[in-house]
Order: C-alpha cells, then sequence, then structure tokens
C-alpha cells in the first residue's frame, strides 16, 4: 500500500468531501474516487460513507484514520531526519507529559539548549500514563515524562529529582479548609473526582486508603477542566500538588495527605531507540544534568 493513499484517505476525511479534498491534493475528483475505491477494495472493507454533500467515515474508516495518521506521521519524522545533515543541530523533538512539576525540568532543559541551538523545535503532548507510553512504543515519541508505577522492563530512564506529594484539591469555603493535612478517614462520603491513572495504578494512594471505599463521582486524566468542577462545587479532586492555581486570586487550596503520599518521577525513552541529531542533543543534555 502506497504512502499517498493514506495521505488521500487523510485528505478526505478532514475535508469530508472528495471534490475539496482533490482540490486541496492538486489531483482531478476521478482520479481521488478512484484511487479510494481501490483502496478500499484492497483492504476489503468500506472506509467512506459517500452522501450527496458530505462523505463520512464508517467504523472501520474511524479505526483507519487513526492508523493512517501516525503512519504518515513516522513517514515524515522518517522523511525529515534522514535529510537533515549531522553537522546541523535542527529539528524536531517529541516529548510526551504527564501531569506533573517535574517536567520544570524538562523545560528547563530546553531553555539552556536554545542558547546554543536555535533551530530545536519541541512538539509536547499531555496524557495519561498507558496513553503516552504505548504513543513512545510505537515511536510517534522520542522521550516521556512518567510517573511512578510504569513497568520499566522496556524502557532506558532517568530518575529526576525531587517528589510529587499527593493531595486534596478543595474551595476555600470548604470545611476541611482548616487542615493542615487530611487523613484517609476525613475523605469517607467526600465526593471526589479522581485521575484516570489514579483509578488504574497509583499502588501509594491504594496503601494508603487500606481498603477505605470512595463516593467518586468523577474521573479526569488531565487537570484543568477537573479545577473548574471543583470551583463550582462539584466536589474534591485527588491530585498532586503545584498543579492547580492556588494563589491569593484562587478560590481553592490543596491540603497533603497524611502521611504523606508521594511519587517520583522518570524522563523516559525507549531501549534500543535510533535517535535524530536532535533528540540526541536532548537526551546528551538531560542525563549530563540529571543522571547520577
Amino acid at each position: 500500500m502506497e504512502l499517498r493513499l493514506f495521505r488521500y484517505f487523510l485528505a478526505v476525511a478532514k475535508e469530508q468531501n472528495i471534490t475539496k479534498a482533490a482540490r486541496v491534493l492538486c489531483v482531478t475528483q476521478p482520479t481521488l474516487s478512484r484511487q479510494l475505491s481501490e483502496l478500499e477494495a484492497e483492504l476489503g472493507t468500506q472506509l467512506l460513507i459517500r452522501g450527496k454533500r458530505k462523505v463520512t467515515l464508517t467504523d472501520k474508516g474511524s479505526l483507519f484514520r487513526r492508523r493512517a495518521e501516525e503512519i504518515v506521521m513516522l513517514a515524515d519524522r522518517a522523511e525529515q531526519e534522514v535529510k537533515t545533515p549531522d553537522y546541523l543541530a535542527k529539528g524536531d523533538i517529541y516529548i510526551g507529559c504527564a501531569e506533573t512539576e517535574t517536567m520544570r525540568l524538562v523545560a528547563k532543559t530546553a531553555k539552556e539548549l536554545q542558547q546554543d541551538y536555535h533551530n530545536l523545535c519541541y512538539h509536547l503532548s499531555s496524557g495519561n500514563a498507558e496513553d503516552l507510553r504505548l504513543r513512545l512504543e510505537k515511536g510517534l515519541l522520542d522521550f516521556c515524562v512518567l510517573m511512578d508505577p510504569f513497568d520499566k522492563r522496556d524502557f532506558n530512564y532517568i530518575e529526576l529529582p525531587g517528589k510529587d506529594v499527593w493531595g486534596l484539591l478543595m474551595r476555600k469555603d470548604s470545611l476541611l479548609v482548616s487542615h493542615e493535612r487530611i487523613t484517609a478517614a476525613e475523605l469517607k462520603d467526600l465526593p471526589l473526582l479522581v485521575s484516570q491513572q489514579e483509578e488504574q495504578s497509583a499502588e501509594g494512594l491504594k496503601k494508603w486508603l487500606k481498603g477505605r471505599e470512595l463516593n467518586i463521582v468523577g474521573t479526569y486524566n488531565l487537570l484543568y477542566n477537573t479545577t473548574l468542577m471543583v470551583e463550582e462545587g462539584m466536589g474534591y479532586a485527588l491530585t498532586l500538588d503545584k498543579l492547580a492555581p492556588t494563589g491569593n486570586d484562587s478560590v481553592l487550596c490543596f491540603k497533603p495527605l497524611y502521611p504523606a503520599v508521594e511519587t517520583s518521577s522518570y524522563f523516559v525513552w525507549k531501549k534500543f531507540q535510533i535517535f535524530s541529531q536532535a533528540a540526541k542533543i536532548f537526551l546528551n543534555k538531560m542525563r549530563e544534568t540529571y543522571e547520577r
């Protein structure tokens, strides 16, 4: 299957119209229609539902779109990396980011490199640990910042300094605001918004709860929208420190758990990964700064 066909299909999926996609691709409409029909015949399944004015994707078409986007992205990256001479310190660096304050260390490294390398471009993707790990394995990311626990057998990593602290995000008019720290018993019956990653694998937090059941009213994968729910009185959020605005202008405050529940963060890359020149420069700087 030619890469050109993936690009044709993605153009139609984006424009939702074969005629418009043909203009974008600079091909004739009959040629594009024929190529798409041949693609469906080769795959043995229908990808597109051709309406009078709009083209929509079948379920198989939606799946194929996700895979086609990954393939085209990898092909474009490979072409760029091969064409860039080794002596030119330029290119793209793809980093997956868990929500953690230690991501600031990655940002500091990027800032330091900016002084000597003006042509490095950073592409950041936020998500939960499972999503980031899969994208790293597929080669869609060069590096990830992940928090414990994760399976370290297939990766190289640097443990980053500092710890993230679990706690409770609440409104400043909450009855618990006078407490310096929050115990497991005080969570009983509170309406809680919890991290999807926490639900799956936050072992330290599970041990801290000692089998107590939580009153979970919602889950989240990124915190920003959850802070809005807390602000509106939907409930309390179990989260890490320093991620939500809790200053004088905020209606929110953060209280750490007691006994303290802490987690480590890691700068992670795939074993036997072949890096672009840009990614090599970034990795070398991270190792020089943080590897023990």
